[in-house]
């Protein structure tokens, strides 16, 4: 049957059915991480990640915080930096940052036979240092984001402020998600091979939407 819904009230129809459904499943959500999860699953019309998304402890406040406080906002692929509301994160001071097209990165990443996601990690260390604001990164394709991320805090070269590591594919993904779990920094944290840019982007903007509430 076709259920007819008014454009506007499209979305809110679409929670809904999430959460029957989460209910039907039996699933109950902690409260703070709700948002941030049904947005996902939103996204992805995938319930999995009900079962999925890990959260550090008050992670959720943890992110709102720093966004309010005028945090930058930088992902690993354009297509993120696309789907993040950049308007409703401005109003908080913060902007949004993706070197992976920088041809200064390029030329690092080929010359040191590493990844642009790995050189884009290293630029998102030096803007915390030069422009003294929080960062939130928010990864969702890159793997090796994430590794880079783990060994400049194991160097003692950077401790991120906040990392949401959703990366999806098949080398490295999960191992790679597994060392930002045992980091001892805040996080939100896709288990497994699934996530995405989209999946990061619906991250961000459900902790910039709660602010926004």
């Amino acid at each position: 049957m076709i259920e007819y819904v008014l454009p506007g009230e499209i979305e809110k129809r679409s929670f809904e059915i999430i959460g029957e459904e989460l209910a039907r499943r039996g699933i109950v959500l902690e409260k703070a991480q709700e948002p941030v999860t049904k947005r996902v699953i939103h996204t992805s019309a995938d319930f999995e990640y009900a079962e999925t998304m890990c959260y550090s402890p008050d992670a959720v406040e943890i992110a709102k915080r720093l966004l309010l406080a005028g945090a930058d906002i930088v992902t690993d692929t354009n297509m993120a930096l696309a789907g993040i509301n950049k308007k409703q994160l401005a109003k908080f001071g913060g902007t949004v940052h993706c070197f992976m097209a920088d041809a200064d990165v390029a030329e690092e990443a080929k010359r040191r036979e590493i990844t642009r996601a790995a050189v884009s990690m290293e630029r998102a260390a030096a803007l915390a240092g030069t422009s003294g604001k929080p960062l939130v990164l928010a990864i969702g394709n890159a793997p090796t984001a994430l590794i880079r991320l783990h060994e400049m805090l194991q160097e003692g070269i950077y401790t991120p402020d906040f990392v949401i590591g959703v990366p999806v594919g098949f080398v490295n993904v999960e191992a790679a998600k597994e060392l930002i779990l045992a980091d001892p920094v805040p996080f939100i944290v896709n288990r497994g091979r699934k996530g995405g840019s989209n999946v990061a982007a619906a991250i961000c903007n459900a902790l910039l939407y709660e602010l926004g509430r």
